[in-house]
This record gives structure tokens, sequence and C-alpha cells, in this order.
């Protein structure tokens, strides 16, 4: 994918990931990019190493999938840090 592919598809994968935690409101278009991206190597290699199912491969609804999960996690992860302080 190049980069103009990975920013679409990190924009709506992290704006669905924010929208499943509920941070939709405190995050920005940025944010959702930066989660969604993050969220697609999280979710790849967590698909790939442990559940040994699949990577993020492209443009295509299992990889979508997939860097919603990572995202959700990422989120929920930063939530949970977000509180201890």
């Amino acid at each position: 994918m190049g980069i103009i592919s990975w920013i679409i598809f990190g924009a709506l994968a992290g704006w669905i990931a924010s929208k499943i935690t509920g941070d939709d409101a405190n995050m920005g278009g940025g944010a959702n990019i930066i989660v969604g991206i993050l969220g697609s190597f999280i979710g790849g290699f967590i698909g790939t190493n442990i559940f040994h199912f699949g990577k993020v491969t492209g443009f295509n609804i299992q990889s979508f999938l997939i860097a919603i999960a990572g995202a959700v996690i990422l989120l929920l992860i930063i939530g949970a840090i977000r509180k201890k302080k």
C-alpha cells in the first residue's frame, strides 16, 4: 500500500476504534490516523505471532478488521494508563 492508502486506512480504522471505545470526542483526525496505523501494526503482530491467522496485507476486509482490533487494543491500553495517573 502507498502512503495515501495507509493514511486513509489508518483514518478509517482509528475512527471506528475510537467510536467503539468511546474516545471519539477526545480525538481529532490526526490522532485517528496515527491510532489506525499503529493499530494495524499491533493487530498484524498479534494476529500473525499469537493467533497465526493473518496480517495486514492491503486494503481488504480481513486487514481492516485486524487494524480495527489492534487500534481498539491500543486505545484500551492508553485509557488504562490515563486512568492510573
